[in-house]
Parts: structure tokens; C-alpha cells; sequence
């Protein structure tokens, strides 16, 4: 991260050691993992089943640098013992930094879904359950999913989500199948945090679902697939459509109780969206570089690209969009800060709603800009706009986004339609004492 992208409105609540902190992730990055990203992808091979089972050795190198740089679990803050303590504000920054390569987020222990599964064993889970995967997710030693997507259902409204948990004696039994499942085929994947129907007869439709935690080798857990993404597979990270067939898991995996599962995935999702889209702005930091560096490389009659009109235009609307972009996130990141997630509701919406789009945006002008090479593998730009296209669906599509920020907007609408009303009126009580001198309204 350039640190005078930092805008000066937030400038003096980024503390040294984070600014510290941001300028060696961004040596770390720029110098490390980038290069390292088509190193990482030749490791992982061709055969699809071998893509799916393979940990690029270079990956653990870099995870090694990391710690040693004391580059590791930044996302974890005041609320877990030993954690980084950096602010949402400040670690946004940092995920922008680490948005700027494929490999980073995981390089730092900082990549989805781990990271906000790690967020809700350290904010819900019981010693006991922070014992067993919390400690092994903080040390990098193992992987985890959040199983809650149902092909069958309309999931962004996770009230659809129907997945059967029963309880017989002492344990839920588990039936249905989930898909889009992350890093559900990685080998060192040891936990699924799976949302499900606990309660189908509690009156209160928000009291019908539980979290609760599996291991994927418990028998009856099947993967049936792993799913493409716009032609990438996205080894070894995997999305991937699963089973769960009579699966038996004990009383005390539930996380926090039953019927409390849209209090544990609210506490979840809320600052990992804003992640999401700092990582986006990375990635179009990172399209906006390269669309640069092309216009200024490459001539029409002996004049640099950079110098016609369009890519101008482009290159200066990234510029501005970016930079919006980075305030909207900011401001949400801050003001969850100073509250909480749930006082950041427009602020995070918002985000979600402009940064995908915009980085998107960024991406495409890039790939113009190279030509028929912006959409082949000699440059990451087709990967990266792959890669933010699904922040236009993870965490929550636009739509729902946008109804949430309209409904939030709506609600002074009667303070609104109250306060036009008495203008119109002191405009007729004007236009009345002034009408020797006032036109009257066409």
C-alpha cells in the first residue's frame, strides 16, 4: 500500500506501528508473493484431480517469510488474546495490500473463509472448540469451509436455507447438500462450520437456524464435485457442491446454542464484507498499474496509447473511481470501530454494493487495453477480473444489498416528506409577500 493513498481524513488513526506494519506488507507483497503468484499456479499443475490435492510448496515458503516478518493472523484483533490488535480501519488498509496477489492472503494466514471462521470460534466458540480448531487455523496448520450455500435455494435470503440438523440424544444428525463450498476439497481442510435448520417449528423465523461445527471426515460427508469459476478452478481453494448424508455430530460442536445461527453469521459477515472489498480495490489497483504501463509501452503513429483520448479517460476515471471506492470502505471500517458492525450497516452496503463494480469496471478497461492479451494467461488481469466478479455474489448479492441501503434510506422518509412540505409552504408565504416583485410560477 502507497501510503499516501492513505486519505488524510483517516491519516491519524492509522498508529505508527500499523503504518510499520503496512510498509513492510506491502515489500512483502510487491517484492514476494507477486512474483511468486505464476510460480504458485505452474506448482499446482494440469491434472484437475492433482490441482485439487495440491499444496504448492512455494506457498509454505512464503508463510514462513511471513512469520518471520511478523506478518501473520493481522486480522486478529483486542478480541483474542495474542492477536495483532490492528482496527478494522487499519486492517483494511492491509487488505488492499494483500488483494494486490493471489497468494498473499493466505501467504499472511489472512485468507477467506478462514479468517472469519477463525472469527467466530475466537468470538462464540468454547475452550474446548477453540482448543481443537482454533488453535491448529491460528498456527496455519489446517483449513476450513463455511458450509452454508444450498443449490435449491435462494440462499441470499438465508432464511430459505433448509439443510435438516435433528437432534437424537446426544447429537444433531445432519442431511442435505451444500454447494459453492470453499477450500472444502484442500486436503489440510479439518473443519466445516455448517449453517442448517435446527428449529423448523420456532414461530420466530430468526431463531430457526444453527451453526454448528463438522469435521469433513465424519462419515457421510461427501464432496460430489468441485466448481469452476469462469473457467478457473481456483485450486487448491476449490469451490465445491457437498454432502451430508445421516452425518452424526456431538451436542457440544453447536456454537453458541441453538436457534442462534443468524447471530453467529451476522457477528461473522459484517467486517469480512469490507474485507472483501479492500481486497477488490487492490485488485484494481493492480489493473490500473497495468493498464498504465501498457498505454505508456505501446504507440499509434509514434504517440504513446496514453495519449488518446479514450484511454485518458480511463486511466484518469480509475483513478477517481478507485480512490471513491477506498473512502466508501474506509468509512465503513472506521465507523465500525467506533461501534459496531450493526451501526455500519449503510456504510458496509454501500461497499459492497460500489467497490465490486467499480474494480470490475477498472479490470475490463485493462484487459482492453492489452488487447486479445488481456484475456489470456501472459498477464493476471482475466484471473483478477474472474476472481472480483464473485464479489458481485459472495457475502450477500448487489440486490440484496441495494434493498437493504434503500430501506435504511427510507426510513426518515416521513421526516423528508414532512420537511418538503413546509418549504413548499414558506415558498407560498414568500412568493405571497414578495408578489409585487416575484414572477409568478408557470
Amino acid at each position: 500500500m502507497d501510503l499516501l493513498r492513505i486519505p488524510s481524513t483517516v491519516t491519524d488513526r492509522i498508529r505508527p506501528y500499523a503504518r510499520e506494519t503496512l510498509a513492510k506488507l506491502k515489500r512483502f507483497v510487491e517484492e514476494d508473493c507477486v512474483p511468486a503468484d505464476d510460480v504458485f499456479e505452474s506448482q499446482l499443475g494440469w491434472n484437475p484431480e492433482e490441482r485439487a490435492r495440491t499444496i504448492p510448496p512455494i506457498l509454505n515458503e512464503l508463510k514462513k517469510k511471513a512469520r518471520e516478518l511478523g506478518l501473520w493472523n493481522l486480522w486478529l484483533h483486542s478480541h483474542y488474546e495474542g492477536g495483532a490488535g490492528f482496527t478494522n480501519l487499519e486492517y483494511a488498509l492491509m487488505c488492499e495490500t494483500m488483494g494486490r496477489s493471489r497468494i498473499a492472503p493466505e501467504a499472511t494466514n489472512c485468507s477467506a473463509p478462514d479468517t472469519g471462521n477463525m472469527e467466530v470460534l475466537a468470538k462464540y466458540g468454547t475452550k474446548e472448540q477453540k482448543e481443537q480448531w482454533l488453535k491448529p487455523l491460528l498456527e496455519g496448520e489446517i483449513r476450513s469451509s463455511f458450509v452454508m450455500t444450498e443449490r435449491q435455494q435462494a440462499s441470499s435470503y438465508a432464511k430459505n436455507v433448509s439443510m435438516s440438523m435433528r437432534r437424537e440424544g446426544d447429537e444433531y444428525v445432519l442431511n442435505g447438500t451444500k454447494w459453492w463450498i470453499s477450500s472444502a476439497a484442500d486436503p489440510r481442510n479439518k473443519l466445516w462450520i455448517v449453517f442448517a435448520k435446527s428449529n423448523p417449528g420456532e414461530p420466530d423465523e430468526n431463531k430457526q437456524h444453527s451453526v454448528i461445527l463438522v469435521s469433513p471426515q465424519s462419515p457421510g460427508v461427501k464432496i460430489l464435485r468441485t466448481l469452476h469459476v469462469y473457467g478457473f478452478d481456483d485450486a487448491p481453494l476449490n469451490h465445491c457442491e457437498v454432502e451430508l448424508r445421516s452425518v452424526r455430530v456431538p451436542l457440544s460442536n453447536i456454537i453458541l446454542g441453538e436457534g442462534r445461527g443468524f447471530e453467529v453469521m451476522q457477528g461473522r459477515m459484517g467486517p469480512g464484507r469490507i474485507h472483501h472489498c479492500m481486497r477488490a480495490i487492490g485488485g484494481a489497483e493492480r489493473g490500473l498499474e497495468y493498464m498504465i504501463a501498457r498505454a505508456n509501452s505501446r504507440q499509434i503513429n509514434g504517440n504513446p496509447l496514453s495519449n488518446q483520448g479514450v484511454i485518458a479517460d480511463w486511466i484518469a476515471r480509475s483513478r477517481i473511481e478507485i480512490d471513491a471506492g477506498r473512502m466508501l470502505v474506509l468509512d465503513a471500517a472506521d465507523k465500525i470501530d467506533r461501534g459496531n458492525a450493526k451501526l455500519a450497516m449503510a456504510e458496509i452496503a454501500m461497499s459492497k454494493i460500489f467497490v465490486p463494480n467499480m474494480a470490475l469496471t477498472v479490470l475490463d478497461r485493462a484487459i482492453q487495453t492489452h488487447g486479445a492479451g488481456g484475456i489470456c494467461q501472459d498477464f493476471p488481469l482475466a484471473r483478477i477480473w474472474a476472481y472480483l466478479r464473485t464479489t458481485r455474489i459472495a457475502d450477500g448479492p448487489d440486490e440484496a444489498h441495494v434493498a437493504q441501503l434503500a430501506r435504511l434510506e427510507s426510513r426518515g422518509a416521513k421526516e423528508l416528506i414532512s420537511k418538503i412540505e413546509q418549504q413548499e409552504k414558506a415558498t407560498e408565504s414568500l412568493m405571497d409577500l414578495y408578489k409585487d416583485s416575484a414572477r409568478p410560477r408557470l
